[in-house]
């Protein structure tokens, strides 16, 4: 018989070795060569490594296995059936990476936030031209002077700005340049880890060529931009008409951001979790039926989002200042004015900011029923907590637009609506990577229910 304190002291021990050895990535007493290893602890023994009380006598610890498993990676994890990790090199290289997409991913939906308040202080056209590398401010006073009198040759001086004094075109100048440095600072902060961890090993194959998409995409981005301001230093049509970027290049420099985000950030999800939280065969059915319903909603989100964009372009969002109906109607007389009819999708005023209140009501409208028809299916908590945090989102954004929008357009109230968009995108991102279908080992394993604590 074992006295309670030798009992409590080997306890604590072990708890302690299943602590060290699971930061270290190894197995507890397993021999070098993988072969041989053998179970040092007795399953009582076992469990109170992983809890911190008894477990009843005929219960399961599903929640902690199959934790581990949708969070990180043992020392066999890249054999398992059916599963292939995007990292090698164990649980702290697959850490490391993740910390480092996530990271990468947050500095992008920072430069799309630092976008939208470039555009909405009518900052973007204040530099008239770019280099690929970027150059130093105006570091002098004749320096400064040279930059506004190239600014005043542009159509947004004359037009817009005239009478401009040289301190309130310092600001609009700082905020173009601010915008144009910090996506290249991302770049280098991407490339530095990229090189150093395919230097280490860390990065397969599949990784590989997905993180260099992402970056020739990162790269395209500056020509993008460049592609979208020059739009804006081009005289206008008509005299009548303020200096704009086209709407079609800047919706196609805002979508391009937009997927580099969803890239780093799904990709981002898969290295640190590799299986989707799965504890039971019948809530990985309940999955399933939510992701029918989720891949298409998140279709629609992310066309609300373009359709944003064209949004932003016309400035659409300076016409119509009343919310449900635009103006004294519920549609507009002049919505299919323009020859040929597809242009108005795009280059109508009236068009385009109509088209943006349908998808965003059909958004709302779908969210809201993804969450109504999921309320009586059989899914993991996890699952369900991002439905519910999915529904607070698309109703919070669609309140920021209606506030924006009567608001007639003030800076902050844009900026947040702009990061609203991304951060529903990330909601809807979240979703469809927690139900999707999980590996044949993992499938194997799951017991029909979830057993009772």
């Amino acid at each position: 018989m074992i006295g309670r304190g030798a009992l409590s002291s080997i306890l604590r021990r072990s708890k302690e070795a299943c602590l060290i050895h699971k930061l270290r990535g190894t197995r507890p007493f397993s021999h070098p060569s993988g072969e041989g290893s053998f179970k040092f602890f007795t399953p009582s023994i076992a469990n109170h490594c992983f809890r911190s009380h008894p477990i009843p006598k005929g219960h399961d610890v599903p929640y902690m296995r199959n934790f581990s498993r949708m969070v990180s990676t043992g020392a066999g994890a890249e054999h398992k059936e059916g599963l292939k990790l995007l990292v090698a090199g164990g649980a702290h290289a697959q850490k490391v990476v993740g910390i480092w997409l996530f990271g990468s991913a947050a500095w992008v939906f920072s430069m799309v936030v630092l976008g939208g308040l470039t555009r909405l202080t009518r900052s973007g056209l204040s530099m008239t031209d770019w280099k690929f590398t970027g150059t130093l401010p105006p570091l002098s006073d004749e320096e400064w002077l040279q930059e506004f009198e190239k600014y005043k040759q542009s159509p947004e001086y004359q037009r817009v700005n005239r009478g401009m004094k040289i301190e309130e075109f310092k600001f609009i100048y700082w905020m173009e340049y601010a915008h144009r440095m910090w996506g290249r600072a991302l770049g280098v902060m991407f490339a530095l880890p990229y090189s150093y961890f395919l230097h280490k090993g860390y990065i397969t194959l599949r990784l590989g060529l997905r993180l260099s998409a992402l970056f020739a995409l990162g790269a395209g981005q500056g020509l993008i931009g460049w592609w979208m301001v020059k739009s804006g230093l081009e005289e206008p049509p008509s005299e009548y008409s303020q200096p704009r970027v086209s709407p079609y290049r800047l919706a196609a420099h805002l979508t391009s951001a937009f997927a580099i985000y969803c890239g780093l950030f799904s990709t981002a999800l898969s290295v640190v979790m590799p299986e989707p939280p799965a504890e039971s065969l019948s809530w990985v059915r309940g999955a399933a039926k939510v992701k029918r319903l989720a891949l298409p909603i998140s279709l629609l989100v992310g066309l609300t989002a373009v359709s944003g964009a064209f949004v932003a372009g016309n400035d659409a969002g300076h016409a119509f200042n009343t919310f449900p109906k635009m103006g004294d109607t519920w549609i507009p007389e002049d919505i299919f004015e323009m020859k040929p009819l597809i242009r108005n999708f795009f280059e109508n005023t009236s068009t385009v900011q109509l088209n943006h209140r349908i998808l965003a009501t059909a958004s709302l409208i779908s969210v809201g029923a993804l969450w109504l028809s999921t309320r009586k299916l059989d899914i993991h908590p996890a699952v369900r907590s991002v439905i519910g945090g999915t529904v607070g989102m698309a109703a919070l954004q669609v309140t920021l637009g209606i506030s924006t929008l009567l608001s007639y357009v003030p800076v902050s109230l844009g900026t947040a609506h702009q990061a609203g968009a991304l951060t529903l995108l990330t909601f809807m991102l979240l979703l469809n990577h927690t139900v999707r279908r999980p590996s044949l080992s993992l499938l194997k394993s799951l017991p029909q229910v979830v057993k009772a604590n």
